[in-house]
């Protein structure tokens, strides 16, 4: 009369395994949804990257990193020698080049 009755519930094991599967999918969307929208445009622009830098050549108008303007007078494999004036030349390693300008960029500086 104090205590109500007790009933068993219904759906056994099945039941639970389901209900944990759905309880991981909102988690597994979040990565996938990380992995499309930040880590494979990174890998994109590294690739596109690492691509220009090894295709560097002799009379390429560059940037480096630290915002030098100038035009690639001699490359190597691991440095450049590049021309920032007149009668005025760095050598830089080839990982320092952040962007390829197009011909005729300086002068129009």
């Amino acid at each position: 009369m104090l205590i109500s009755s007790a009933y068993a519930q219904t759906g056994g094991a099945s039941a639970g395994a389901t209900d944990g599967l759905i309880g991981l999918l909102p988690i597994v969307l979040m990565f996938v949804l990380l992995y499309f929208m930040m880590i494979r445009p990174q890998m994109k622009r590294q690739k596109e990257l690492r691509a220009m830098v090894e295709a560097l050549k002799t009379g390429d108008e560059i940037v480096t990193a630290g915002g030098i303007l100038g035009k690639i007078i001699k490359a190597g494999e691991h440095y450049i020698t590049v021309e920032i004036a007149d009668n005025a030349q760095i050598i830089v390693q080839r990982a320092a080049v952040q962007t390829l300008l197009p011909k005729g960029t300086i002068k129009s500086i």
